[in-house]
């Protein structure tokens, strides 16, 4: 079930999973360079609700637009708040996620936004090959219950470098998209297993 959401910078679009008897709604954007067929959230879509979560899956403005580039941080942000209370409309909690550039949108705007927790799925903590360009402020400064899934050789961060207290789950293997090497012990959907396991475990801590 799909819906529109008009927001100042354009109209956005959530996809709902919804749970039989949920307890809270996981809503989660894409990146910048892609959409909501990322291989994380059609994982996190196909697995949460049977735990008793509603996956609400975000579209941003500019990729229901058809546009090929993200737009500002700010821009980004606008969309998201523009559309919050939408997802509040099941009367459930609501967690704030993404991935990657998501991840940073959910950061940024969701104590303001009332949000129970954060799920940062491959949060760029620096641009690849700049680990002293860092974003951990926007990552720590979300000032709730954070879960960050991080693939092990995401070149925009691996797991090892984040601020001491991070609670960082490890993708072994896995790049920013959370691809595996076909030499890896472990296949995609084990893979995909690591993350929705994650999630699960750690919304029944906020809300079992």
């Amino acid at each position: 079930m799909s819906e529109t959401v008009e927001t100042p910078v354009g109209e956005a679009r959530i996809t709902w999973h919804p749970a039989g008897d949920a307890r809270a709604v996981l809503a989660v954007s894409h990146g910048a360079g892609g959409g909501i067929e990322a291989r994380d959230l059609r994982a996190l879509a196909a697995e949460l609700p049977a735990r008793g979560y509603t996956v609400a899956l975000v579209e941003q403005p500019w990729r229901v637009a058809g546009k090929k580039l993200a737009p500002a941080p700010k821009t980004l942000d606008t969309a998201w708040t523009a559309l919050w209370p939408a997802l509040e409309k099941p009367g459930l909690p609501v967690v704030a996620g993404g991935r990657s550039a998501g991840a940073r949108v959910a950061c940024r705007t969701a104590r303001d936004l009332g949000a129970h927790g954060v799920l940062a799925l491959s949060f760029p903590l620096h641009p690849p090959g700049k680990p002293d360009t860092s974003r951990a402020d926007e990552l720590t400064g979300a000032g709730l219950p954070t879960l960050v899934v991080q693939g092990g050789r995401d070149p925009f961060g691996r797991p090892s470098e984040f601020p001491a207290g991070t609670r960082v789950v490890e993708v072994p293997y896995g790049d920013h998209g959370f691809a595996v090497p076909k030499k890896a012990d472990l296949d995609e959907s084990a893979a995909m297993a690591v993350i929705t396991d994650a999630a699960g475990e750690w919304l029944d801590g906020l809300f079992g």
